[in-house]
């Protein structure tokens, strides 16, 4: 079994694309950042593999960004992948959900899914309430209101695998909508059991031999964050030099905390002074750690 990597699939037979994602080494970088409690762990490891998926669907050359805000005891939830195939992802909860539903998760929420450029100057988002049972129900309604794609999602995660299944009705598809909904049959005979230890080629085959699946070659995938010093300076640029100096002034030193990585960066007043002087200092350089 290949580690951290996707696969976009054809089914010749069924006018039907699809994509399947295994995160191993990936998903356990993410788990080393934070503890997360069971129910917000396994849904934070299904988000992961949904965003990769879901990218993979999408003509777009930047990022995308999936996001849950909602008013329970999980106010947030983001994860990202990118064209490179880096993902990185977070979930910040003010205690514990009592179950695993997403009502009893996010209380009420929204969907957001933003599609950025590469260049971050253009965006694309679509927004809709979040509801449903799981999050692969809810997201099916997300691509069948807002992108009018028939769409199937199987997710799952636990402790050390985030893994997951799309298909996608071809938008200039001659398939019937019998054929339609005998896929998705087929892919609900699916067990979290195959979905984490049988390879892509030999399930897909056991899902599908009779629509002939066809497997391309694999996209690797790795956690990384896009979080850098260069980031950190242009934002502090944008608060300007007297507010930036009145931090200092303040609290020392200004120390910002990445919490997808937990990379902390950390300026004093000579870097500052260096930033807006255009310079570069030559001691008390910022430090990441």
């Amino acid at each position: 079994m290949a580690k951290d990597v996707a696969r976009r699939f054809m089914l010749e037979n069924a006018d039907t694309r699809g994509e399947w994602v295994h995160l191993d080494d990936t998903w356990q970088a993410m788990l080393q950042r934070a503890d997360y409690p069971p129910t917000i762990r396994k849904v934070l490891g299904e988000a992961l593999a949904a965003s990769v998926l879901l990218s993979a669907t999408i003509k777009h050359k930047g990022s995308l960004i999936l996001q849950i805000r909602g008013d329970g005891p999980v106010h947030l939830l983001v994860v990202q992948a990118t064209p490179e195939g880096h993902v990185r992802g977070l979930a910040k909860w003010h205690t514990e959900p009592e179950s695993d539903t997403l009502d009893a998760i996010f209380g009420r929420a929204n969907i957001v899914i933003t599609l950025e450029a590469e260049n971050a100057n253009e965006r694309y988002q679509g927004i809709i309430a979040l509801e449903g049972d799981t999050l692969s129900t809810a997201l099916e309604q997300y691509f069948l209101q807002s992108e009018q794609l028939p769409t199937r999602l199987w997710l799952h995660s636990d402790t050390q695998t985030s893994a997951g299944v799309l298909l996608q009705r071809l938008p200039s598809s001659t398939q019937s909508d019998e054929d339609w909904e005998r896929v998705g049959i087929l892919l609900d005979t699916l067990t979290a059991e195959e979905l984490v230890e049988v390879a892509a080629e030999t399930l897909l085959l056991r899902l599908f031999h009779e629509e002939a699946p066809r497997v391309f070659a694999a996209r690797h995938l790795a956690f990384q964050c896009s979080c850098s010093l260069e980031k950190i300076e242009n934002t502090i640029k944008g608060l300007g030099e007297t507010e930036a100096h009145a931090i200092i002034a303040e609290q020392g030193k200004i120390e910002v905390d990445c919490q997808f990585c937990n990379s902390r960066y950390v300026l004093d007043h000579v870097d500052v002074a260096a930033l807006f002087a255009g310079a570069q200092a030559n001691s008390g350089n910022p430090t990441v750690h």
